[in-house]
């Protein structure tokens, strides 16, 4: 056995005549992933694409609403960047709340 540094963490290279010396039998392909989802991970998927989307669109016009806003008020500018910040927590620690309710 060889044992090398890579990237500050000790690694053992093992030979393939002793890896097979310990009785392991190792897959030469890796397992292929059958693309099946279920249900729960979809939607979850799902729902969590179509936030992070539109908290994307809202997020590219933030700024020139805080303009338009800041002419209006500076104050009233901050309170619109600081409640799109917190909206953007709120929704997931909604919906985390809403799928541990059955639990």
């Amino acid at each position: 056995m060889t044992t090398t540094m890579v990237r500050g963490r000790i690694t053992a290279i093992i030979t393939d005549r002793e890896f097979h010396g310990i009785g392991i039998e190792v897959d030469e392909l890796p397992r292929r992933w059958d693309g099946m989802m279920d249900r729960d991970n979809r939607n979850a998927l799902i729902a969590a694409a179509w936030i992070m989307l539109l908290f994307g669109i809202a997020a590219f016009y933030l700024p020139t609403v805080m303009l338009a806003l800041g002419n209006v008020s500076t104050v009233l500018a901050g309170i619109v960047g600081i409640g799109f910040v917190l909206a953007f927590f709120l929704v997931f620690w909604l919906r985390s709340r809403s799928q541990n309710k059955g639990k």
